[in-house]
Protein backbone atom coordinates (compact mmCIF):
# COMPACT_ATOMS: atom_id res chain seq x y z
CA UNK A 1 0.00 0.00 0.00
CA UNK A 2 2.64 2.45 -1.10
CA UNK A 3 1.78 6.09 -0.49
CA UNK A 4 -0.72 5.26 2.27
CA UNK A 5 -0.08 5.76 6.03
CA UNK A 6 -0.59 2.04 6.68
CA UNK A 7 0.50 -1.33 5.40
CA UNK A 8 -1.58 -4.47 5.82
CA UNK A 9 -0.09 -7.45 7.66
CA UNK A 10 -1.60 -10.83 8.42
CA UNK A 11 -1.36 -13.16 11.41
CA UNK A 12 -3.34 -16.00 13.01
CA UNK A 13 -6.19 -13.63 13.91
CA UNK A 14 -6.47 -12.02 10.47
CA UNK A 15 -5.41 -8.84 8.71
CA UNK A 16 -4.43 -5.65 10.51
CA UNK A 17 -3.25 -2.22 9.41
CA UNK A 18 0.21 -1.35 10.71
CA UNK A 19 1.58 2.22 10.49
CA UNK A 20 3.64 2.32 7.31
CA UNK A 21 6.69 3.96 8.83
CA UNK A 22 7.26 1.65 11.82
CA UNK A 23 9.66 -1.27 11.82
CA UNK A 24 7.56 -3.51 14.04
CA UNK A 25 4.66 -5.53 12.64
CA UNK A 26 1.29 -7.04 13.38
CA UNK A 27 2.34 -9.20 16.32
CA UNK A 28 3.93 -6.25 18.08
CA UNK A 29 0.91 -4.06 17.33
CA UNK A 30 -1.45 -6.58 18.92
CA UNK A 31 0.80 -6.74 21.99
CA UNK A 32 0.83 -2.95 22.15
CA UNK A 33 -2.96 -3.00 22.25
CA UNK A 34 -3.22 -5.95 24.65
CA UNK A 35 -0.78 -4.82 27.33
CA UNK A 36 -1.32 -1.15 28.25
CA UNK A 37 0.02 -1.96 31.71
CA UNK A 38 2.91 0.21 32.90
CA UNK A 39 3.34 2.63 30.02
CA UNK A 40 7.03 1.62 30.08
CA UNK A 41 8.29 -0.09 26.94
CA UNK A 42 11.12 -2.60 26.80
CA UNK A 43 13.19 0.11 25.09
CA UNK A 44 13.90 1.42 28.60
CA UNK A 45 16.31 -1.54 28.91
CA UNK A 46 18.83 -1.11 26.06
CA UNK A 47 20.93 -4.02 27.36
CA UNK A 48 17.96 -6.31 26.66
CA UNK A 49 17.56 -4.96 23.11
CA UNK A 50 21.26 -5.43 22.43
CA UNK A 51 21.12 -8.96 23.86
CA UNK A 52 18.20 -9.88 21.61
CA UNK A 53 20.07 -8.52 18.60
CA UNK A 54 23.22 -10.43 19.54
CA UNK A 55 21.21 -13.66 19.77
CA UNK A 56 19.51 -13.08 16.40
CA UNK A 57 22.89 -12.28 14.82
CA UNK A 58 24.50 -15.43 16.23
CA UNK A 59 21.50 -17.49 15.13
CA UNK A 60 21.65 -16.15 11.57
CA UNK A 61 25.35 -16.97 11.30
CA UNK A 62 24.85 -20.42 12.83
CA UNK A 63 22.02 -21.27 10.44
CA UNK A 64 24.07 -19.96 7.52
CA UNK A 65 27.04 -22.14 8.48
CA UNK A 66 24.72 -25.13 8.81
CA UNK A 67 23.40 -24.54 5.27
CA UNK A 68 19.90 -23.59 6.40
CA UNK A 69 19.93 -19.86 5.64
CA UNK A 70 21.32 -18.32 2.44
CA UNK A 71 24.11 -15.77 2.68
CA UNK A 72 22.04 -12.90 1.26
CA UNK A 73 19.38 -13.09 3.94
CA UNK A 74 21.90 -13.93 6.66
CA UNK A 75 24.03 -10.91 5.81
CA UNK A 76 21.01 -8.61 5.84
CA UNK A 77 19.86 -9.93 9.22
CA UNK A 78 23.37 -9.54 10.62
CA UNK A 79 23.59 -5.97 9.33
CA UNK A 80 20.24 -5.08 10.93
CA UNK A 81 21.31 -6.67 14.20
CA UNK A 82 24.55 -4.72 14.23
CA UNK A 83 22.56 -1.50 13.96
CA UNK A 84 20.49 -2.50 17.00
CA UNK A 85 23.64 -3.40 18.92
CA UNK A 86 24.96 0.07 18.07
CA UNK A 87 21.85 1.63 19.60
CA UNK A 88 19.74 2.31 16.52
CA UNK A 89 15.98 1.67 16.25
CA UNK A 90 15.52 1.05 19.98
CA UNK A 91 12.47 3.30 19.85
CA UNK A 92 10.80 0.58 17.77
CA UNK A 93 10.72 -1.76 20.77
CA UNK A 94 7.35 -0.67 22.03
CA UNK A 95 5.79 -3.60 23.89
CA UNK A 96 5.18 -3.13 27.60
CA UNK A 97 7.74 -4.45 30.06
CA UNK A 98 4.95 -6.45 31.71
CA UNK A 99 3.22 -8.73 29.22
CA UNK A 100 1.52 -12.08 28.96
CA UNK A 101 2.90 -14.85 26.79
CA UNK A 102 6.23 -15.65 28.47
CA UNK A 103 8.02 -12.93 26.51
CA UNK A 104 6.65 -13.87 23.08
CA UNK A 105 5.72 -10.27 22.36
CA UNK A 106 9.27 -9.14 23.09
CA UNK A 107 10.75 -11.82 20.84
CA UNK A 108 8.30 -11.00 18.04
CA UNK A 109 9.03 -7.30 18.41
CA UNK A 110 12.70 -8.10 17.83
CA UNK A 111 11.96 -10.45 14.92
CA UNK A 112 9.80 -7.86 13.16
CA UNK A 113 12.12 -4.90 13.64
CA UNK A 114 15.12 -6.92 12.43
CA UNK A 115 13.18 -8.36 9.49
CA UNK A 116 11.86 -5.00 8.30
CA UNK A 117 15.25 -3.31 8.60
CA UNK A 118 16.86 -6.26 6.79
CA UNK A 119 14.24 -5.91 4.03
CA UNK A 120 15.24 -2.27 3.60
CA UNK A 121 18.89 -3.27 3.39
CA UNK A 122 17.93 -5.72 0.63
CA UNK A 123 16.04 -3.01 -1.24
CA UNK A 124 12.51 -4.08 -0.31
CA UNK A 125 9.74 -2.33 1.54
CA UNK A 126 8.68 -2.93 5.12
CA UNK A 127 6.22 -5.81 5.39
CA UNK A 128 7.31 -7.53 2.17
CA UNK A 129 7.91 -10.72 4.09
CA UNK A 130 7.98 -12.97 1.02
CA UNK A 131 11.61 -11.88 0.65
CA UNK A 132 12.61 -12.20 4.31
CA UNK A 133 10.24 -13.27 7.08
CA UNK A 134 10.34 -12.49 10.83
CA UNK A 135 9.54 -16.07 11.81
CA UNK A 136 10.88 -18.13 8.93
CA UNK A 137 14.28 -16.44 8.76
CA UNK A 138 15.01 -14.13 11.72
CA UNK A 139 13.56 -16.65 14.20
CA UNK A 140 14.93 -19.75 12.45
CA UNK A 141 15.85 -22.53 14.88
CA UNK A 142 14.53 -20.52 17.79
CA UNK A 143 11.63 -20.12 20.17
CA UNK A 144 10.74 -17.36 22.59
CA UNK A 145 11.33 -20.00 25.25
CA UNK A 146 15.06 -20.13 24.57
CA UNK A 147 15.62 -16.65 23.12
CA UNK A 148 13.97 -14.64 25.90
CA UNK A 149 15.68 -16.21 28.94
CA UNK A 150 19.01 -16.23 27.12
CA UNK A 151 18.63 -12.52 26.33
CA UNK A 152 17.67 -11.84 29.92
CA UNK A 153 20.81 -13.59 31.11
CA UNK A 154 23.04 -11.72 28.68
CA UNK A 155 21.57 -8.38 29.74
CA UNK A 156 21.76 -9.09 33.46
CA UNK A 157 25.34 -10.36 33.16
CA UNK A 158 26.38 -7.02 31.70
CA UNK A 159 24.37 -5.18 34.34
CA UNK A 160 25.91 -7.18 37.18
CA UNK A 161 29.41 -6.02 36.33
CA UNK A 162 28.30 -2.42 35.93
CA UNK A 163 26.82 -2.69 39.42
CA UNK A 164 30.04 -4.26 40.74
CA UNK A 165 31.99 -1.30 39.35
CA UNK A 166 29.62 1.14 41.06
CA UNK A 167 29.92 -0.74 44.34
CA UNK A 168 33.71 -0.64 44.06
CA UNK A 169 33.49 3.11 43.49
CA UNK A 170 31.45 3.50 46.69
CA UNK A 171 33.76 1.12 48.56
CA UNK A 172 36.77 3.25 47.67
CA UNK A 173 34.95 6.32 48.97
CA UNK A 174 34.43 4.62 52.32
CA UNK A 175 38.05 3.42 52.33
CA UNK A 176 39.29 6.97 51.85
CA UNK A 177 37.12 8.17 54.73
CA UNK A 178 38.35 5.28 56.89
CA UNK A 179 41.92 6.47 56.33
CA UNK A 180 40.96 10.10 56.95
CA UNK A 181 39.23 9.25 60.22
CA UNK A 182 41.75 6.66 61.45
CA UNK A 183 42.78 8.83 64.41
CA UNK A 184 39.31 10.04 65.42
CA UNK A 185 38.29 8.38 68.69
CA UNK A 186 34.60 7.86 69.39
CA UNK A 187 32.23 5.64 71.34
CA UNK A 188 30.92 2.50 69.74
CA UNK A 189 27.33 1.57 70.49
CA UNK A 190 25.35 -1.63 70.82
CA UNK A 191 21.56 -1.53 71.05
CA UNK A 192 21.90 2.28 70.83
CA UNK A 193 23.68 2.30 74.20
CA UNK A 194 27.28 3.27 74.90
CA UNK A 195 29.57 0.30 74.37
CA UNK A 196 33.35 0.69 74.11
CA UNK A 197 35.63 3.12 72.27
CA UNK A 198 36.58 2.73 68.64
CA UNK A 199 37.76 5.03 65.89
CA UNK A 200 35.54 6.62 63.30
CA UNK A 201 37.93 5.09 60.79
CA UNK A 202 37.10 1.61 62.07
CA UNK A 203 33.42 2.40 61.73
CA UNK A 204 33.75 3.56 58.13
CA UNK A 205 36.01 0.65 57.22
CA UNK A 206 33.20 -1.77 58.02
CA UNK A 207 31.04 -0.18 55.33
CA UNK A 208 33.84 -0.70 52.82
CA UNK A 209 34.31 -4.33 53.86
CA UNK A 210 30.58 -5.06 53.54
CA UNK A 211 30.58 -3.72 49.99
CA UNK A 212 33.68 -5.69 49.08
CA UNK A 213 32.09 -8.92 50.29
CA UNK A 214 29.02 -8.34 48.16
CA UNK A 215 31.06 -7.50 45.09
CA UNK A 216 32.36 -11.07 45.32
CA UNK A 217 28.88 -12.51 45.87
CA UNK A 218 27.64 -10.79 42.72
CA UNK A 219 30.54 -12.18 40.70
CA UNK A 220 29.61 -15.64 41.95
CA UNK A 221 25.98 -15.11 40.90
CA UNK A 222 27.19 -14.08 37.45
CA UNK A 223 28.69 -17.54 36.95
CA UNK A 224 25.19 -19.06 37.06
CA UNK A 225 23.82 -16.41 34.71
CA UNK A 226 26.30 -17.54 32.00
CA UNK A 227 24.43 -20.80 31.47
CA UNK A 228 21.87 -20.44 28.67
CA UNK A 229 19.31 -22.68 26.98
CA UNK A 230 19.68 -21.34 23.44
CA UNK A 231 18.98 -24.23 21.10
CA UNK A 232 16.29 -25.66 23.37
CA UNK A 233 13.54 -24.16 21.17
CA UNK A 234 10.07 -24.79 22.61
CA UNK A 235 10.57 -26.99 25.67
CA UNK A 236 14.19 -28.13 25.55
CA UNK A 237 14.01 -30.95 23.04
CA UNK A 238 15.49 -28.79 20.26
CA UNK A 239 12.66 -29.41 17.82
CA UNK A 240 13.09 -27.49 14.50
CA UNK A 241 16.76 -26.80 15.23
CA UNK A 242 19.72 -28.50 13.55
CA UNK A 243 21.46 -31.10 15.77
CA UNK A 244 24.65 -29.02 15.72
CA UNK A 245 22.88 -25.68 16.25
CA UNK A 246 23.01 -25.38 20.05
CA UNK A 247 26.80 -25.61 20.55
CA UNK A 248 27.48 -23.56 17.41
CA UNK A 249 25.13 -20.71 18.25
CA UNK A 250 26.47 -20.61 21.82
CA UNK A 251 30.03 -20.25 20.56
CA UNK A 252 29.04 -17.54 18.10
CA UNK A 253 27.02 -15.70 20.74
CA UNK A 254 30.00 -15.67 23.09
CA UNK A 255 32.10 -14.12 20.31
CA UNK A 256 29.46 -11.50 19.45
CA UNK A 257 28.55 -10.50 23.00
CA UNK A 258 31.84 -10.93 24.83
CA UNK A 259 29.94 -12.83 27.52
CA UNK A 260 31.40 -16.31 28.22
CA UNK A 261 28.08 -18.12 27.85
CA UNK A 262 27.84 -21.90 28.05
CA UNK A 263 25.08 -24.25 26.94
CA UNK A 264 23.14 -25.80 29.80
CA UNK A 265 23.80 -29.55 30.12
CA UNK A 266 20.07 -30.34 30.17
CA UNK A 267 18.02 -28.03 27.96
CA UNK A 268 14.66 -29.33 29.16
CA UNK A 269 15.58 -28.48 32.74
CA UNK A 270 17.11 -25.15 31.76
CA UNK A 271 13.99 -24.06 29.88
CA UNK A 272 11.75 -24.36 32.91
CA UNK A 273 14.14 -23.53 35.76
CA UNK A 274 14.48 -19.94 36.97
CA UNK A 275 16.85 -20.78 39.80
CA UNK A 276 19.67 -18.58 38.51
CA UNK A 277 17.35 -15.57 38.56
CA UNK A 278 16.24 -16.38 42.11
CA UNK A 279 19.87 -16.68 43.19
CA UNK A 280 20.81 -13.36 41.62
CA UNK A 281 17.77 -11.63 43.07
CA UNK A 282 18.69 -12.91 46.52
CA UNK A 283 22.20 -11.50 46.20
CA UNK A 284 20.77 -8.16 45.05
CA UNK A 285 18.54 -8.18 48.12
CA UNK A 286 21.59 -8.86 50.29
CA UNK A 287 23.36 -5.86 48.74
CA UNK A 288 20.28 -3.72 49.31
CA UNK A 289 19.83 -4.74 52.94
CA UNK A 290 23.44 -4.01 53.85
CA UNK A 291 23.52 -0.78 51.90
CA UNK A 292 20.34 0.37 53.61
CA UNK A 293 21.82 -0.46 57.02
CA UNK A 294 24.83 1.69 56.15
CA UNK A 295 22.55 4.57 55.19
CA UNK A 296 20.63 4.15 58.46
CA UNK A 297 23.94 4.58 60.28
CA UNK A 298 24.88 7.67 58.30
CA UNK A 299 21.54 9.29 59.07
CA UNK A 300 21.80 8.43 62.74
CA UNK A 301 25.42 9.53 63.14
CA UNK A 302 24.63 12.85 61.47
CA UNK A 303 21.38 13.45 63.37
CA UNK A 304 20.94 16.85 64.93
CA UNK A 305 22.88 18.97 64.33
CA UNK A 306 22.37 20.12 67.94
CA UNK A 307 19.79 17.74 69.39
CA UNK A 308 21.04 14.46 67.92
CA UNK A 309 24.29 12.52 67.86
CA UNK A 310 25.95 15.04 65.56
CA UNK A 311 29.11 12.97 65.22
CA UNK A 312 29.51 13.48 61.48
CA UNK A 313 28.32 16.05 58.96
CA UNK A 314 26.79 14.99 55.67
CA UNK A 315 27.21 17.46 52.81
CA UNK A 316 24.19 19.75 52.48
CA UNK A 317 22.51 19.10 49.15
CA UNK A 318 19.21 20.98 49.32
CA UNK A 319 16.89 22.88 51.62
CA UNK A 320 15.13 20.44 53.89
CA UNK A 321 11.81 22.05 54.67
CA UNK A 322 9.20 24.36 53.25
CA UNK A 323 8.39 25.63 56.75
CA UNK A 324 11.51 25.19 58.93
CA UNK A 325 14.23 27.62 57.83
CA UNK A 326 17.77 26.27 57.84
CA UNK A 327 16.76 22.61 58.06
CA UNK A 328 18.90 20.27 55.96
CA UNK A 329 17.91 16.63 55.53
CA UNK A 330 20.03 13.53 54.76
CA UNK A 331 18.40 13.22 51.37
CA UNK A 332 21.06 11.07 49.69
CA UNK A 333 20.99 8.26 52.28
CA UNK A 334 17.19 8.53 52.24
CA UNK A 335 16.95 7.93 48.51
CA UNK A 336 19.29 4.94 48.77
CA UNK A 337 17.13 3.55 51.58
CA UNK A 338 14.16 3.72 49.24
CA UNK A 339 16.05 1.94 46.48
CA UNK A 340 16.77 -0.82 48.98
CA UNK A 341 13.10 -1.17 49.88
CA UNK A 342 12.28 -1.48 46.18
CA UNK A 343 14.94 -4.16 45.65
CA UNK A 344 13.64 -6.16 48.61
CA UNK A 345 10.16 -6.00 47.08
CA UNK A 346 11.52 -6.96 43.66
CA UNK A 347 13.06 -10.05 45.24
CA UNK A 348 9.65 -11.11 46.48
CA UNK A 349 8.26 -10.64 42.97
CA UNK A 350 11.04 -12.75 41.44
CA UNK A 351 10.50 -15.43 44.06
CA UNK A 352 6.78 -15.73 43.43
CA UNK A 353 7.20 -15.58 39.64
CA UNK A 354 9.86 -18.30 39.65
CA UNK A 355 7.75 -20.52 41.91
CA UNK A 356 4.72 -20.09 39.65
CA UNK A 357 6.30 -21.85 36.67
CA UNK A 358 4.40 -24.90 35.51
CA UNK A 359 5.71 -28.03 33.84
CA UNK A 360 8.06 -27.25 30.94
CA UNK A 361 7.95 -23.43 30.99
CA UNK A 362 7.77 -20.42 33.24
CA UNK A 363 5.34 -17.92 31.72
CA UNK A 364 6.30 -15.13 34.10
CA UNK A 365 9.82 -14.28 33.02
CA UNK A 366 8.81 -10.77 31.83
CA UNK A 367 8.12 -9.68 35.41
CA UNK A 368 11.32 -11.41 36.52
CA UNK A 369 13.21 -9.44 33.87
CA UNK A 370 11.58 -6.14 34.83
CA UNK A 371 12.28 -6.74 38.53
CA UNK A 372 15.92 -7.74 38.05
CA UNK A 373 16.67 -4.89 35.67
CA UNK A 374 15.17 -2.36 38.07
CA UNK A 375 17.15 -3.76 40.98
CA UNK A 376 20.46 -3.79 39.12
CA UNK A 377 20.03 -0.35 37.53
CA UNK A 378 18.73 1.41 40.63
CA UNK A 379 21.34 -0.11 42.95
CA UNK A 380 24.05 1.02 40.55
CA UNK A 381 22.67 4.56 40.46
CA UNK A 382 22.30 4.54 44.24
CA UNK A 383 25.91 3.49 44.83
CA UNK A 384 27.27 6.16 42.53
CA UNK A 385 25.03 8.84 44.04
CA UNK A 386 25.88 7.87 47.61
CA UNK A 387 29.61 7.99 46.87
CA UNK A 388 29.69 11.22 44.88
CA UNK A 389 26.93 13.20 46.59
CA UNK A 390 27.40 12.09 50.17
CA UNK A 391 30.31 9.96 51.37
CA UNK A 392 33.05 11.96 49.65
CA UNK A 393 31.90 15.09 51.47
CA UNK A 394 31.46 13.70 54.99
CA UNK A 395 33.35 15.47 57.77
CA UNK A 396 33.84 14.48 61.40
CA UNK A 397 32.90 16.56 64.46
CA UNK A 398 36.11 15.66 66.23
CA UNK A 399 35.48 17.64 69.43
CA UNK A 400 32.03 16.13 69.86
CA UNK A 401 33.38 12.65 69.34
CA UNK A 402 36.24 13.11 71.78
CA UNK A 403 33.94 14.56 74.42
CA UNK A 404 31.57 11.61 74.07
CA UNK A 405 34.43 9.24 74.90
CA UNK A 406 35.65 11.26 77.84
CA UNK A 407 32.16 11.58 79.29
CA UNK A 408 31.07 8.02 78.57
CA UNK A 409 30.66 5.40 81.24
CA UNK A 410 31.35 2.79 78.58
CA UNK A 411 35.11 3.20 78.81
CA UNK A 412 34.98 1.47 82.18
CA UNK A 413 34.97 -1.81 80.22
CA UNK A 414 38.62 -1.18 79.34
CA UNK A 415 39.44 -1.12 83.06
CA UNK A 416 38.03 -4.59 83.83
CA UNK A 417 41.41 -6.38 83.57
CA UNK A 418 43.04 -3.84 85.90
CA UNK A 419 40.47 -3.18 88.62
CA UNK A 420 38.17 -6.20 88.27
CA UNK A 421 34.59 -6.51 87.11
CA UNK A 422 33.07 -5.76 90.53
CA UNK A 423 35.06 -2.57 90.98
CA UNK A 424 34.37 -1.55 87.40
CA UNK A 425 30.64 -2.02 87.99
CA UNK A 426 30.78 0.19 91.09
CA UNK A 427 32.75 2.83 89.18
CA UNK A 428 30.12 2.83 86.43
CA UNK A 429 27.29 3.13 88.93
CA UNK A 430 29.01 5.95 90.82
CA UNK A 431 29.81 7.84 87.64
CA UNK A 432 26.18 7.59 86.57
CA UNK A 433 24.86 8.70 89.99
CA UNK A 434 27.28 11.57 90.48
CA UNK A 435 27.70 12.81 86.96
CA UNK A 436 31.45 12.48 87.33
CA UNK A 437 33.65 10.98 84.64
CA UNK A 438 34.98 7.44 84.94
CA UNK A 439 38.48 8.89 85.23
CA UNK A 440 37.46 11.06 88.18
CA UNK A 441 35.82 8.16 90.01
CA UNK A 442 38.74 5.75 89.46
CA UNK A 443 41.29 8.27 90.67
CA UNK A 444 39.05 9.35 93.54
CA UNK A 445 38.76 5.78 94.79
CA UNK A 446 42.48 5.19 94.37
CA UNK A 447 41.95 2.20 92.09
CA UNK A 448 44.70 3.19 89.65
CA UNK A 449 47.48 5.73 89.47
CA UNK A 450 47.07 8.64 87.06
CA UNK A 451 49.96 7.32 84.96
CA UNK A 452 48.54 3.80 84.71
CA UNK A 453 45.05 5.09 83.91
CA UNK A 454 46.36 7.40 81.20
CA UNK A 455 48.24 4.52 79.61
CA UNK A 456 45.16 2.26 79.53
CA UNK A 457 42.96 5.02 78.09
CA UNK A 458 45.27 5.95 75.21
CA UNK A 459 43.29 5.81 71.90
CA UNK A 460 45.65 3.33 70.28
CA UNK A 461 45.28 1.08 73.34
CA UNK A 462 41.51 1.40 73.59
CA UNK A 463 40.73 0.44 70.02
CA UNK A 464 42.64 -2.79 69.42
CA UNK A 465 43.67 -6.00 71.20
CA UNK A 466 46.48 -5.64 73.71
CA UNK A 467 48.35 -7.58 76.37
CA UNK A 468 46.45 -7.50 79.66
CA UNK A 469 47.27 -8.68 83.17
CA UNK A 470 46.58 -12.32 83.92
CA UNK A 471 43.56 -13.06 86.08
CA UNK A 472 44.42 -13.81 89.69
CA UNK A 473 44.76 -17.49 90.57
CA UNK A 474 41.76 -19.13 92.19
CA UNK A 475 41.95 -19.57 95.95
CA UNK A 476 42.51 -23.17 97.10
Amino acid sequence: MSGTPYRSEHDLLGDKNVPADVYYGVHTLRALENFPITGISIAVYPDLIRALAQIKLAAARANQQLGLLDATRADAIVAACRELIAGKLHDQFVVDVIQGGAGTSTNMNANEVIANRALEILGHGKGEYAHLHPNEHVNMGQSTNDVYPSALKLATYVGIFRLVEAMAHLRRSFERKADEFADVLKMGRTQLQDAVPMTLGQEFSTYAVMLGEDEERLKEAALLIREINLGATAIGTGINAHPDYAPLVCRLLAEVSGVPVVTAPNLVEATQDCGAFVQLSGVLKRVAVKLSKTCNDLRLLSSGPRAGLGEINLPARQAGSSIMPGKVNPVIPEVVNQIAYEVIGNDQTVTFAAEAGQLQLNAFEPIIAHSLFKSVHHLRAGCLTLADRCVDGITANRDTLRASVENSIGIVTALNPYIGYANATEVAAEAFRSGKSVTEVVLGQGLMTPEALAEVLRPEVLTRPRAIPAAPAAKP
